[in-house]
């Protein structure tokens, strides 16, 4: 389930568009002077960057505006920031995850692995490259988001707490990632509460929370206002992520853009396959989890069992479950009808594609 179908609809995202120009515009002159080569990356991650509804920056822009924030030029430096994480994560991801595709184009690493084959290097050798790349390109993003981040004016208290939240949203981010790994090389799946950790802290902390929060920050809100959005980017996006788990076994693959095995295949730890593991079912399939060669044939008898044993209905339903406290957490009178108004199709549009 892409993110840039959860519709925010502020004002701003013009002068968003415009801090990310200017950052890539400047970069790009300072690397042309290094050499052809370290210009053409950064126009890669330019492209790579390029094209998104800019989800977060939305969820900025939207707590800022209608928390009484006015100065939108400072604020989308501040959404710009957090566009800019979200690229260096998805590059470092698609090196994690050893894809050289996404959205049916060549990523960074998939870019550079095809220059280096035309260079004539052994396949191997390009995959290497292409990986380097990715993991550099990633590196610059991440880098840049705190620059973005230095040039918002504000209070010294308030620039430390905007560089605080957003040190978390990395911080969260990279256990997430870790956590992911750790729990693969365990052929056990793990308890519920530990897959919903690691989607708090892939999903929720940098997507979510971090935004909202960044947002009110700036804007001068209450620190209860604070900390109501962040409990609601909490739960919205363990939401997001335990139904994006469900749509990438069961949803359609024109609408996701990726195949609907592949996490099967890759063994992905979800609340789908948590709940059939303590269920009888889980000894008929329990072999073809993770295994890279498994068939579209495969595939679809695992889907049987997951309906059969009533895993799907489970997770359609804990999704669900979350985003109903999600929505509980703008129930206060300390956050305005407005922007309550704005954040409830983040929710809605959660449950509406699982159900």
């Amino acid at each position: 389930m892409d993110m840039d179908t959860l519709l925010v609809e502020p004002v701003g995202l013009e002068q968003v568009e415009g801090a990310l120009d200017r950052l890539f515009d400047e970069s790009k002159v300072r690397a042309a002077k290094v050499g052809p080569g370290y210009h053409g990356l950064w126009e890669t991650l330019e492209r790579c960057t390029a094209g998104g509804k800019r989800f977060r920056p939305r969820l900025v822009m939207s707590a800022y505006q209608m928390l009484g924030g006015r100065d939108l030029d400072n604020a989308a430096g501040v959404g710009a920031a957090f566009e800019l994480l979200h690229t260096a994560l998805i590059v470092h991801d698609d090196v994690i995850d050893r894809d050289f595709v996404r959205r049916g184009i060549p990523n960074v690493s998939g870019r550079y692995r095809s220059i280096a084959e035309s260079a004539g290097m052994s396949p191997e050798a390009a995959r290497h490259v292409g990986f380097s790349a990715g993991v550099i390109a990633g590196d610059l993003a991440l880098s840049n988001a705190y620059r973005l981040l230095e040039r918002v004016e504000a209070p010294p208290a308030v620039r430390r707490r905007l560089g605080e939240i957003l040190d978390e949203a990395v911080f969260a981010s990279a256990a997430g990632e870790f956590l992911d790994i750790e729990t693969s090389l365990d052929r056990s799946m793990p308890p519920l509460e530990d897959i919903v950790q690691m989607a708090r802290l892939k999903t929720s902390v940098y997507s979510f929370e971090g935004p909202l929060q960044a947002g009110a920050v700036l804007a001068g809100a209450e620190e209860e206002v604070v900390d109501r959005l962040g409990d609601f980017g909490r739960d919205a996006g363990i939401a997001y992520q335990i139904a994006d788990d469900l749509l990438g076994v069961f949803g359609n693959e024109t609408r996701t853009g990726k195949t609907n095995w592949g996490d099967l295949r890759e063994g992905k730890r979800t609340a789908l396959l948590s709940y059939v593991s303590s269920r009888p079912e889980w000894e008929s399939i329990s072999a073809l989890i993770g295994t890279p060669g498994m068939s579209a044939a495969e595939a679809d008898y695992v889907r049987r069992v997951l309906v059969e044993s009533g895993a799907k209905d489970y997770s359609a339903d804990l999704a669900a479950d979350y985003a109903s406290r999600a929505r509980t957490h703008l129930e206060s009178d300390v956050v305005p009808s407005a922007l309550r108004s704005a954040l409830e199709p983040v929710v809605s549009a959660v449950v509406d594609r699982v159900h």
